[in-house]
């Protein structure tokens, strides 16, 4: 049975980590998100993974929705944890086929609209997304 938690390891914290992706990842925009990845190979994510096996690290994700556009916390608040949600729910694949290639990928999904949307939307959103990442491995 798949574990659906979302624990500390799996969370991008490290602001050196996050520096990398922002300068150095590919990015693309599925409606109501932007996301930027940045795939690092074996032997990177070896190196890089002094805290955590490989195999326990194969996707490191932040979530990020902006003041600008969501003034309330309380609204940013919702946002963020429908996308988490939905995120929890349909990794699985996408954490299979980067098991099988071996590396490991950072990613961050930037909330980028005025519109409050609904959690249909929004897993429908995370869902392309993940397939997209997962198709440029």
């Amino acid at each position: 049975m798949p574990d659906f938690t979302l624990p500390r390891s799996e969370r991008l914290r490290s602001l050196k980590a996050i520096r990398r992706m922002f300068g150095e990842g590919k990015s693309g925009f599925v409606y109501p998100y932007r996301f930027i990845y940045l795939v690092h190979s074996p032997e990177q994510a070896d190196s890089q993974a002094h805290e955590e096996p490989a195999h326990e690290r194969c996707v490191n994700v932040m979530f990020s929705v902006p003041k600008k556009f969501h003034k309330r916390a309380n609204r940013r608040n919702l946002l963020k944890r429908r996308t988490r949600e939905a995120y929890r729910l349909g990794r699985e694949t996408m954490c299979e086929k980067i098991a099988q290639s071996g590396c490991s990928v950072d990613m961050a999904f930037i909330y980028s609209t005025k519109e409050c949307h609904t959690y249909k939307t929004i897993n429908n959103a995370v869902q392309r997304i993940m397939a997209q990442v997962a198709e440029h491995l």
